[in-house]
């Protein structure tokens, strides 16, 4: 017979709190396939990683995001809140982590890992000593992430790295660097969604040196991404320092991501950004990786911006202010064409939205020649025939 009520009864919701952390960390032990592990309504002290190692079929379940937290305000052991590892089948639901010393809730070598109705949160505010990561699943198969909220985190409060088969879905990330962050990832849909008030709202990313090279097939749609506005608080040396605030979705070096169907509004100073890694100006040490963006496709989305400076205390911000002024174009492509791959970037349908090549290889060869070269401006370079559909991926 399941176990399912493996923790709590009624009198142990009441009896401990003391002794929760303890009592957790045991159950995870001892849990078996079948079990729910019940968190007990209220806030509870953990001062140490709970951790959750070679488990299947597995459900960790509170009462609710504001009756269920565990509060990691005075953490002094291990770097996460929860540590799930190896493991198969885990629904994480119905639960808050707070103020974990590192990574709220990271899951790495997990398939079929669910994340519903859980809140990852730093509660001091944007704060470089906050935690990286919220949510975090990492070289994970088959996520879900539903319902949940991420909040301060100091890269990306939604984050899946180096994973395979994701759906992301109406959850909100703000307050963080990056409010939802796609990763070198294959197979993901990021949709019905709200990113606001972070530095960028939805980020998609392949960067060097990772064990997975090169994702593909991302799909961005029907998020609501606005106001992504706030000082960048990222810690220093991390790649995401590099984000521009006020950026709605940013592709960086990424390979066939669509984005569309979004509403992408007042975000001061970048609503859509197409990069290469050479913007970064990083060195680049790893032979197999591909710098270049590609098979982008950009339609059918929404844009809307104020008339207002962008951020200046960044070059890219400070330029674009010289050209622009205070009406900065609403999609920003570096130009840089991968010269193995004909497909770059493909605008269609996109409204009113205004559009510029920054054509970097060209005009950024000395540091004062962008700010005297002419942006093409012209968009019907980069038209496509026909929109692309989402492409449907089991829960």
């Amino acid at each position: 017979m399941k176990r399912a009520l493996i923790l709590f009864t009624v009198i142990s919701q009441f009896l401990f709190s003391s002794d929760l952390e303890k009592e957790l960390q045991t159950q995870f032990i001892l849990a078996e396939p079948g079990d729910t592990i019940y968190i007990p309504e209220g806030t509870h002290s953990i001062k140490g990683t709970l951790s959750i190692e070679g488990k299947n079929n597995l459900v960790i379940k509170g009462f609710g995001m504001d009756r269920s937290i565990l509060s990691f305000n005075n953490q002094d052991e291990g770097a996460q809140g929860i540590s799930i590892t190896n493991s198969q089948n885990i629904i994480l639901e119905d639960f808050a982590v707070k103020d974990s010393k590192g990574d709220a809730i990271k899951a790495q070598y997990v398939d079929r890992i669910v994340f519903r109705g859980v809140t990852a949160e730093w509660t001091g505010g944007p704060d470089p000593n906050n935690g990286a990561y919220g949510l975090y699943p990492v070289q994970c198969t088959n996520v879900l992430i539903e319902f949940s909220v991420a909040i301060g985190a100091s890269d990306a409060g939604i984050y899946v790295g180096q994973s395979k088969n994701i759906v992301v879905r109406n959850s909100k990330a703000y307050h963080n660097v990056a409010g939802i962050e796609i990763e070198n990832s294959i197979n993901a849909e990021v949709y019905d969604n709200h990113a606001y008030e972070n530095t960028g709202g939805i980020l998609v990313f392949d960067l060097p040196d990772l064990v997975l090279k090169k994702g593909e097939n991302v799909h961005i749609y029907r998020n609501l991404v606005e106001k992504n506005n706030i000082a960048n608080f990222a810690p220093p040396g991390n790649i995401v320092g590099k984000v521009l605030p006020g950026t709605g979705v940013m592709v960086l070096a990424a390979h066939n991501v669509h984005i569309y169907e979004n509403v992408i509004r007042n975000n001061k100073s970048v609503g859509t950004g197409i990069v290469s890694y050479f913007i970064t100006e990083e060195a680049m040490t790893d032979s197999l990786y591909n710098p270049y963006t590609s098979d982008i496709h950009v339609y059918n989305n929404f844009y809307e911006r104020p008339a207002g400076f962008p951020t200046l205390d960044f070059e890219i911000g400070q330029l674009l202010a010289i050209k622009y002024g205070r009406n900065t174009p609403d999609i920003i492509y570096d130009g840089m064409q991968d010269p193995d791959v004909m497909s770059g970037l493909c605008i269609q349908n996109n409204g009113r939205a205004d559009f510029t090549n920054l054509d970097i290889e060209h005009n950024f060869e000395k540091w004062y020649s962008p700010f005297i070269s002419n942006f093409s401006e012209d968009a019907s370079k980069h038209s496509c025939p026909s929109p692309h559909l989402a492409t449907s991926i089991p829960d």
